[in-house]
């Protein structure tokens, strides 16, 4: 650590993705952590006795909702910056963290790519200091932090198409074929499965044959996201 670092406590329930995340932090030039708890008790217990400048914050604790502890935080006079990591993608919850000081949010399961590009961006965010000397200048701050780039897909898959496989997998209940898939979207099996594969490897989907028909088993392919 040096003294430049910024400090990373990390507040996630299940600790087995807290390791990950911690790992993950740690793996960031310029950002160290300085804890890992798992409940929002832990988190002000950890916050008294330790200078803190970002919380990576669960939304969904044991001990309450993670912008409760926010709004506790705030009232007590922790000003921590905050990243949210959460499965929920209510924006209207989106909108009140963003009342509170939740500068961005991680949507799970996230890579640690995803997770690179969101600190990376933050840390620029954070150096920008002085006075701006005109609007350009506060557009660009807020921009390094607000407008985060895409992670960019596999060759030949678009972002258009990826969220139609998306969405017909997570309606899906007991998981779809590439060949039930392509036909939900209006695609071809062999277009399907390649998106089916790539949610697969980004950690979105699970995939297992399915037996019970003549000849080689079909892979049947279930939403595993949050």
């Amino acid at each position: 650590m040096t003294p430049a670092d910024i400090r990373v406590l990390v507040v996630e329930d299940d600790p087995v993705a807290a390791d990950a995340h911690a790992l993950y932090v740690g793996r960031v030039p310029g950002f160290t952590v300085s804890g890992t708890v798992h409940s929002g008790a832990g988190a002000r217990r950890h916050l008294e006795a330790h200078p803190v400048d970002l919380l990576l914050l669960d939304l969904y604790l044991p001990d309450g909702h993670g912008l409760a502890l926010v709004r506790t935080l705030r009232a007590a006079g922790h000003t921590a910056d905050i990243i949210a990591v959460t499965s929920a993608r209510d924006l209207a919850m989106v909108r009140e963290g963003v009342s509170l000081g939740v500068v961005q949010y991680v949507l799970k399961p996230f890579t640690f790519a995803t997770l690179r590009d969101r600190l990376t961006r933050y840390a620029r965010f954070r150096a920008t200091t002085g006075e701006a000397s005109g609007q350009d200048e506060v557009d660009r701050a807020l921009a390094a932090l607000r407008a985060p780039q895409p992670v960019a897909l596999p060759k030949g898959l678009t972002a258009a198409t990826l969220r139609a496989v998306t969405d017909v997998l997570r309606a899906a209940g007991g998981g779809l074929t590439a060949t039930e898939a392509a036909a939900d979207v209006g695609i071809s099996r062999i277009t399907a499965r390649r998106y089916l594969e790539h949610l697969v490897v980004s950690g979105r989907a699970a995939r297992a044959p399915q037996y019970g028909q003549v000849g080689r088993p079909e892979l049947r392919y279930r939403w595993s996201g949050h």
